[in-house]
């Protein structure tokens, strides 16, 4: 039997959670401070933590073991992340959390598509309606009206 642990499920759930608070915590952080650099707090405290992780859970590996393919690829998703976060930011600096989170979040949609096209996986059609309702509900509540 799996555990919560071990679906998931739960961690996308978790996730979710999260990045909700990361949005309304960040709303309030970037209030009195340049965008860029409570985007660089952020950076320097998320580095400690995610290395207090590590060390607590013993993860670190070798690094002369990780592949270049690896390296390359990670290095990509930081540098995305990185802009992901001082535009993210920036908008919540000029406008309201509840809107600017769910257009964000039509990065799940582009996710799907992304996904498809370079990764080659398959969606089904209910899962095709998901992505369409996704982001018509990000449309829905990102724009005034």
């Amino acid at each position: 039997m799996r555990t919560a642990l071990e679906s998931w499920q739960f961690w996308a759930l978790l996730s979710a959670l999260f990045a909700a608070l990361t949005a309304i915590f960040g709303k309030v952080g970037v209030e009195r401070i340049d965008s860029n650099f409570a985007t660089l707090i952020r950076c320097l405290v998320i580095v400690a933590f995610i290395g207090i992780v590590v060390a607590a859970s013993g993860a670190a590996q070798p690094l002369a073991a990780i592949s270049g393919k690896t390296y390359l690829f990670l290095t990509l998703s930081g540098l995305a992340t990185g802009v992901s976060w001082l535009c993210y930011y920036r908008a919540l600096q000029l406008g309201p959390a509840a809107q600017v989170a769910p257009l964000d979040k039509l990065s799940v949609v582009l996710v799907a598509v992304f996904a498809v096209l370079f990764l080659g996986e398959a969606l089904s059609l209910k899962h095709w309606l998901g992505v369409i309702m996704i982001a018509g509900g990000a449309a829905l509540l990102a724009f005034k009206g």
